[in-house]
Parts: C-alpha cells; sequence; structure tokens
C-alpha cells in the first residue's frame, strides 16, 4: 500500500439498512467514482410519494470531483435515480450494452442530452480518474449485469453487484468466478457483497427452473388466457414465456409501459429473441380466442398504477380480467410490498381468475446469491476487509457473521449506514465521520419538495380529517361581519352533525371576542393558535379524534 497520506474513502449513500436505491461513493484524493444510482419503492406511510432516490447533496458539493459513474446492471433499484443525479452533476456513465439501452429510455423522458456514456463489456476496463474499473460477468436476474474490480492507487476493492451462481442460465455469459479467483489470490483488500439472500441456505436455483414450471402451466391450463406480471427488466423470465407461448401456439401481447420499452430494447440489442408475427397489440387481444393469448404485463409488486392492477380494478382501457383467466405472479414481494400485491391477489379472485404466485408454484426464483454461494465467494476473495451491502440491518449483520466464520478477523468487517465513511490507508480500515445522507421523495414532477413535514400532515389528514374555519372580520368597527363559518373534509358529515358544528362555532367566537375586548390591535398569529386550541381540546373531547384545523381570518 501507499503511505498512509493516502486514504480510500468508501460510503454508501443508499442501499444499508434498507432494499434498493443503492448507490456507493469511492473518494481517493481529488477523485471521485460513483457506483450504481437506484431507488427505492415508498412504503405505506409515504403517503402520495411515487419514487425514493438517495440524498445527492454530498456528490452536487463535490461535482467538480466526480470523475465517473459506474453501474452493475439494469435494475431500477440500480441505475431509476441516475437522471435525477445527471440533472446536477454531468459526469461520464460506464455501463453495459442492455444497461444504456435502458437508459436510453429514461434519457429521453427526462429530457436529458448530451449524456456522455461508455458501453463496457466484462473483461474491459475503464479509466476512470485514479482509479482503474475492471468489469467481471456475473449471473443475475437481468442480462449483462457485472461485478467490479476497483483498484485505487493504495488498495484493491471488489464489489460483487447483484449476483447469484447460475451454471446454466437463459442466456450471456456465466459467471466468472475464475477471474474473482485470480483476484483473490492477487489479494483484494475490501469486498463489498451482496447481502439480499444471506439468511436463505442453501443455494438459489436456476433461471431455467422458472421455464420448466411455465411450461407445466401453459400444459395445464390449455384453453385459457394466461397472463405473467413479472419486473418489465427481468429479460430472461419474459423470453422463457415467450418460449412456452411460442411451443403453444399463443401470441403474445405485451402490456405496460414499461415492459413495452424494455421488450422493445431488448429485440433491438438482440437480447431478447421473438419469432415474427408472435407479438401483437394489446387492442388486438379480442381478435384471438382466449387459448391462443398470452399477456405479459407489469404490475408484480401491486402498483397502484401499474396495468395489472388496473386490470385488477377494471380500470384499463384495453384488457381486462375475466373469469377463468389464469394470472401468474412471477416475482416475490420485496419487504413493504406485501399489502399492495395481496390487495391485488383479492381482486384477481375476485373476478373469477386463477392466481398463481410464489407461495403456490415455484413460479419465481431470486437473482441474489443464497448462504452457500455467498460462501463461496467469500472463499474466492478471501478480503481483508469486508463491508455487507445492498440489505436491511438483519441481512448486513448476518452477512457480517458469514464472513468471520469464512476468515475475516471480526475488527475486519464494517456494518455501515448509509453516509457513514470507511477508510482505508496503510494503517488500517477505520470508520471516520459522516456525509450528508437520506431519502429525497419524489412527488410528480416535485424533487425533495415533499419532507418529513409534509409526510406528517398528509397522515394526519388521512387519519382524522380537516376543519377549516373560516372568519370575516371588519377592522374598523372589530366586529364579525361573516361567520364563523366551519368546513369539514375527512372529519365529520356536517349535515349529520349539525349541534357538533354549532357548538364548536360558539367557540370559535367567543375565543374572537377575547381578543376584541381592550385590544386596540390583533395578533392573527395568536388567535389563530388560540382558535386552533379551543377547537382541538372540544373535539377530542367530543369525538376522540383531532382533526386538522386550519383558521382562516379575512379583515375587510
Amino acid at each position: 500500500m501507499a503511505s498512509k497520506k493516502n486514504k480510500l474513502k468508501v460510503v454508501a449513500l443508499g442501499g444499508l439498512n434498507e432494499i434498493g436505491k443503492n448507490i456507493t461513493v469511492f473518494e481517493y484524493g481529488q477523485d471521485i467514482l460513483v457506483v450504481d444510482s437506484g431507488i427505492a419503492f415508498p412504503t405505506d406511510d409515504m403517503l402520495g410519494i411515487d419514487l425514493v432516490i438517495p440524498d445527492f447533496t454530498y456528490l452536487i458539493q463535490n461535482k467538480q470531483r466526480v470523475r465517473g459513474i459506474v453501474l452493475t446492471h439494469g435494475h431500477e433499484d440500480h441505475i431509476g435515480s441516475l437522471p435525477y443525479l445527471l440533472r446536477e452533476i454531468n459526469a461520464p456513465i460506464y455501463a453495459t450494452r442492455l444497461t444504456l439501452g435502458l437508459l436510453e429510455i429514461k434519457f429521453k423522458e427526462h429530457k436529458l442530452n448530451n449524456v456522455i456514456t461508455h458501453c463496457m463489456k466484462s473483461g474491459e476496463v475503464a479509466k476512470i480518474g485514479c482509479f482503474r474499473v475492471e468489469f467481471i460477468a456475473v449471473t443475475h436476474s437481468i442480462a449483462d449485469s457485472v461485478g467490479l474490480c476497483i483498484k485505487a492507487p493504495n488498495c484493491t476493492v471488489v464489489h460483487t453487484g447483484d449476483f447469484k451462481i447460475d451454471h446454466t442460465p437463459v442466456s450471456g455469459e456465466h459467471i466468472d468466478l475464475r477471474r474473482f479467483a485470480e483476484l483473490g489470490r492477487e489479494g483484494v483488500d475490501l469486498l463489498l457483497c451482496d447481502s439480499t439472500n444471506v439468511e436463505v441456505p442453501g443455494y438459489t436455483m436456476s433461471e431455467k427452473y422458472v421455464g420448466v414450471i411455465f411450461e407445466r402451466i401453459f400444459d395445464k391450463y390449455p384453453d385459457n388466457r394466461i397472463m405473467v406480471a413479472t419486473f418489465s427488466s427481468n429479460i430472461h423470465r419474459i423470453q422463457q414465456v415467450i418460449n412456452s407461448a411460442v411451443r403453444h401456439y399463443r401470441k403474445v401481447a405485451v402490456v405496460g409501459r414499461s415492459m413495452a420499452n424494455t421488450v422493445k430494447v431488448a429485440q433491438e440489442l438482440g437480447y431478447l429473441t421473438v419469432p415474427s408475427k408472435i407479438l401483437i397489440e394489446p387492442s388486438q387481444i379480442n381478435n384471438y380466442e382466449d387459448k391462443q393469448i398470452t399477456i405479459i404485463t407489469t404490475g408484480s409488486q401491486g402498483e397502484p398504477m401499474s396495468a395489472l392492477s388496473r386490470m385488477s380494478m377494471s380500470d384499463h382501457k384495453q384488457v381486462g380480467i375475466k373469469p377463468g383467466d389464469v394470472v401468474v405472479i412471477s416475482a416475490s414481494s420485496i419487504p413493504g410490498n406485501e399489502r399492495a400485491v395481496s390487495k391485488v391477489v383479492d381482486e384477481l379472485f375476485k373476478k373469477g381468475a386463477r392466481v398463481l404466485h410464489d407461495g403456490l408454484e415455484d413460479v419465481h426464483v431470486s437473482g441474489h446469491a443464497k448462504r452457500e454461494e455467498l460462501k463461496i465467494m467469500h472463499a474466492l476473495i478471501q478480503p481483508k476487509y469486508f463491508v455487507p451491502v445492498h440489505g436491511e440491518y438483519r441481512h448486513l449483520k448476518m452477512h457480517k457473521e458469514l464472513a468471520v466464520e469464512m476468515g475475516v478477523p471480526k475488527e475486519n468487517c464494517f456494518v455501515l449506514n448509509i453516509g457513514e465513511v470507511l477508510e482505508i490507508s496503510a494503517a488500517g480500515a477505520k470508520m471516520n465521520g459522516n456525509v450528508p445522507s437520506g431519502k429525497v421523495f419524489v412527488d410528480g414532477l416535485g424533487v425533495g419538495d415533499v419532507g418529513n413535514i409534509v409526510l406528517r400532515d398528509r397522515k394526519h389528514l388521512s387519519q382524522d380529517g380537516l376543519i377549516v374555519v373560516v372568519v370575516t372580520y371588519e377592522g374598523a368597527t372589530r366586529e364579525l361581519k361573516a361567520g364563523p363559518d366551519i368546513i369539514s373534509r375527512g372529519f365529520v358529515y356536517v349535515r349529520e352533525s349539525e349541534t357538533l358544528i354549532e357548538e364548536a362555532r360558539e367557540i370559535v367566537k367567543k375565543t374572537f371576542y377575547k381578543w376584541q375586548e381592550g385590544r386596540k390591535g390583533c395578533d392573527w398569529g395568536n388567535i389563530k393558535n388560540d382558535i386552533k386550541d379551543e377547537l382541538r381540546h372540544y373535539m377530542w373531547h367530543k369525538t376522540k379524534r383531532s382533526p386538522m384545523i386550519l383558521p382562516v381570518i379575512i379583515e375587510v
């Protein structure tokens, strides 16, 4: 290693103690390298939020030092927030061909022009600032996935990205275990490794196994219309559905904007093989018998605006659910999405569909390494230091224990929080400070304009409702000219609560008159606070509820 002054700083701005939002920063001297830039799904308490992205404050503050952004693969939790980062930072992108193809769609949607991209292949090396980044083939649930070997001037880092050891992948390269072993023999200072499935024993099944299950389903339901919902980026899964449809003489309709975009890009780039005249438009579905149709759609996570969710609610313009439909949900629920998925499944059952999901059939296999596969990676790399990434706290903690079991000294394993800085130098590795980090909410076109206070108010409104109190006051005479008028939304129905509303009006009047007596002027802020306090006390006493109260005082 170099002298003690030469330090590599490693900090995750996302992907730790959470699922998704993966982004890791490597910093040496005046150079910063960013690996991935993903999104997370909003949880149930994030009312109205569309996406959750990392807090890019630290990168924006140091944008002149960002030399490049490297992407491990094309899943949303690794590339979804990149357009928002590129609004603030003009840095070149290094990624494989399919990942760049998927990004092109995003760049067009976000009207990002002149983005500098470098198409990389596994085995190639990119010189990015002072870093040498080697792309290493791995198997995952999307083609063109890679792990990384990042060589800084003072140490070598291996970042596995998302991976599993699949010896019979549907297409593409096998995981390059030979290269990982070579790096292990050469010496690896730091390993960052996927932790998603660390608590699951054994080995992850091959993606090809799902194809066998699809064949069974198509054989079992020869006369039914078959729908398959999966992640739009899971091209291997889409390929296997198409293969089964072709073998059973069915047409395939792709429903959902993101799914249609992905299929188009994957076809153009040669990652998806579709015989001619197999694909039809959703508008043509009714021209065929049920036994002639297979539908591939989005909505495996119960997203409210996804195609499957809208179908289940009879809200889709082109496709509806009817009795006899076989709906295959070919994905496992991301933590936090279970309720949304359950709701969609219930609605599908109500409409007479037969729903097959991971709990009933093996219609999904994970793209992440289970415990025994992780042991293989550790045995090959044999790192000096270890940081578990991509997982909730229990995953990170269990992965640390696995690393110790595989020979990494306990004091050399670091379970980080987002924003915490790990420094590696000739003197060793240690935690040293924090950088700005957290969650930024995307709501419609707004990025970061919805914070915890707004979410708190939304939650308050959703649980307790709203009361608006309107008072019109004549400034010259200090008399009430109109009102108080009380408007209720989501609290009580005014026509059925006349006594409650009338008593509330009297309380507002008395509170207002108290301020009139003996005062030359009015402090509107204090008047409003007193009205809120008095009404809140009264409403709680009468209803045991605390609606949001908004007084409006108009002076004429």
